[in-house]
């Protein structure tokens, strides 16, 4: 099931800024990772996900039904970006009042079930010993995750998280990742909004490029990044490690293979001390291994050997380039 599907989606003020035609689909039950730098309009997409802003044209569909049906919303759980909450309130008031604005009624707020899951909710975000706490004393990150607290109370079936770890330490970005993890293996759909690049390394299935408004790239992450070639993938880089590197070593190993090593091994770095670093678009695990052989009968010491996992970051500035290279604004 298509959890998100969007269509030539566009959304601008007063003809700038926002984003233009986003056409875009979010299988069920992943992690869905919105980039792009500031700017780029992934804010004005995710608000128009959550009924927040209405498309200039366009069309879309969240949860099967048409961007900002209440039959859909119900079903969703949403974190802005930027929130507040009513410093005179504790945490569990808080979620008391998201229960209400979520459509249930007063009577079912005071009910023992109800309060069950407020302080489930809580303890699942870390704040079980703030329930009672005003939020006017909350630091960053307790707001930070009292938000996402109040986006998982009515257990949606699909959650956009804008920016959510932003306020968070290492380890609370590390504990809303495992969170975020434990909700995917339950079936909940997850749309991440996030700046974060090492968050959407370790946690999307699917990610999408947002440049100057426009989509520019989505998939599946580990195409997007080309995969690593382990198992025999054409074309994978694979990087060598190397030792009593000499200024005639190249000469040498080029002689050894019969002369074919320069559209094959590229040198990308060597020191004084001995120590190089090269790098081969090999076509299998086969032809790494001749190059390892290679190496060491040409008597160079071998400390390491394996697949160059392409780096998200290095994926992310080489799409920002190539758009503002042609031109893009």
């Amino acid at each position: 099931m298509t959890i998100i599907d969007t269509a030539e989606l566009t959304k601008t003020y007063n003809g700038r800024g926002g984003c233009r035609g986003i056409t875009l689909q979010v299988p069920e039950g992943c992690i869905f990772g919105l980039l792009g730098p500031n700017g780029a309009g992934k804010s004005t997409f995710v608000k128009m996900l959550a009924g927040l802003h209405r498309p200039d044209s366009g069309r879309a569909a969240v949860l099967g039904r048409p961007l900002g049906q209440p039959e859909a919303r119900r079903k969703l759980g949403y974190l802005p970006e930027l929130f507040r909450f009513q410093e005179w309130l504790t945490a569990a008031e808080v979620l008391r009042f998201h229960g209400r604005l979520g459509g249930l009624s007063p009577r079912e707020t005071r009910a023992s079930a109800f309060r069950n899951r407020i302080r489930d909710t809580l303890e699942l975000v870390g704040l079980s010993d703030a329930a009672d706490r005003k939020v006017g004393g909350f630091s960053k990150g307790m707001q930070q995750r009292l938000g996402l607290a109040a986006a998982l109370l009515l257990e949606p079936e699909l959650l956009i998280l804008d920016e959510p770890a932003s306020a968070l330490d290492p380890v609370g970005r590390y504990e809303v990742r495992r969170l975020l993890k434990r909700l995917r293996d339950k079936g909940v759909t997850i749309f991440l909004n996030t700046h974060l690049l090492e968050d959407v390394e370790e946690l999307c299935d699917e990610a999408a490029f947002l440049y100057g408004g426009e989509l520019l790239a989505s998939g599946p992450l580990h195409k997007l990044l080309g995969g690593t070639g382990v198992g025999g993938n054409a074309g994978a880089n694979w990087r060598f490690r190397l030792g009593g590197w000499l200024p005639e070593t190249w000469a040498e190993l080029n002689d050894a293979a019969g002369g074919s090593l320069s559209s094959l091994l590229n040198l990308v770095e060597a020191d004084d001390g001995g120590n190089a670093l090269l790098t081969a678009a090999v076509t299998d695990r086969e032809q790494a291994g001749y190059l390892c052989s290679l190496f060491i009968r040409c008597g160079l010491t071998l400390y390491e050997s394996g697949p160059e996992r392409n780096s998200l970051e290095a994926w992310f500035l080489r799409m920002a380039e190539s758009r503002r290279g042609g031109g893009s604004q």
